[in-house]
């Protein structure tokens, strides 16, 4: 199994070191700025040597809403990472058939890695809210320790109580970062109305949205 172009042998030839790996799952319906300024920022203080984007094939939690390709969400993530050195793009949900369960990934993602790789898991707090309804919920915090973004004003009350099966609490970090308020559904609403998405998302992607003629 192949993971990513420039990660895909993290820890292999230097089995004495650790490293520290990103996953950063979503949807990505686009991907915007805001999510790269939250991955850059994770990065950093997590002290990740790398983040990879990994958008999801087909998302349990919106069987019942309209979502782009894989193959065209996945491709306007490669666009706009394509210039950090420390940011990649996996295809490995886009390509497994069926519904698409953060499980089954970080199970194939810590099959392919080394022990010195330690897998970090993020997602916005808003996602992590719903953790305990995920797949294997337990053993997913086994595979990966889970960072979840919060914004400055956000109460993380809610998402604390939540992290919760059984009584036991899972293994989740808390991490403050921009609070930019930019959704993805923010992105399409605005291609819809004819309006300008210069400077939400990269460039690359904008151009890749118009010629593809994408959330018209």
């Amino acid at each position: 199994m192949k993971v990513c172009d420039r990660f895909d042998d993290l820890g292999y030839s230097d089995p004495d070191e650790t490293y520290r790996l990103g996953i950063f799952g979503g949807t990505f319906d686009p991907v915007h700025v805001g999510h790269l300024a939250a991955a850059e920022r994770v990065r950093e203080q997590a002290h990740l040597d790398a983040v990879v984007f990994m958008p999801a094939g087909v998302p349990v939690f919106k069987l019942d809403q309209k979502v782009t390709s894989g193959e065209e969400r996945l491709a306007m993530c490669r666009l706009a990472t394509t210039g950090n050195p420390y940011f990649d793009v996996s295809d490995i949900e886009v390509r497994r058939a069926g519904n698409t369960y953060t499980y089954e990934t970080l199970r194939e993602l810590r099959a392919h890695y080394p022990a010195n790789v330690q897998l970090f898991f993020i997602a916005g707090a808003d996602a992590i809210i719903t953790l305990g309804k995920w797949r294997n919920a337990k053993e997913l915090t086994q595979l990966a320790r889970f960072i979840a973004m919060t914004r400055p004003g956000y109460s993380q009350d809610e998402a604390k109580r939540a992290v919760y099966v059984d009584g036991e609490r899972l293994d989740v970090d808390f991490l403050e970062v921009p609070g930019l308020n930019i959704s993805s559904s923010y992105v399409r609403a605005c291609v819809e109305d004819g309006r300008t998405i210069r400077y939400i998302v990269s460039d690359s992607v904008r151009d890749y949205i118009m010629s593809h003629g994408l959330y018209r």
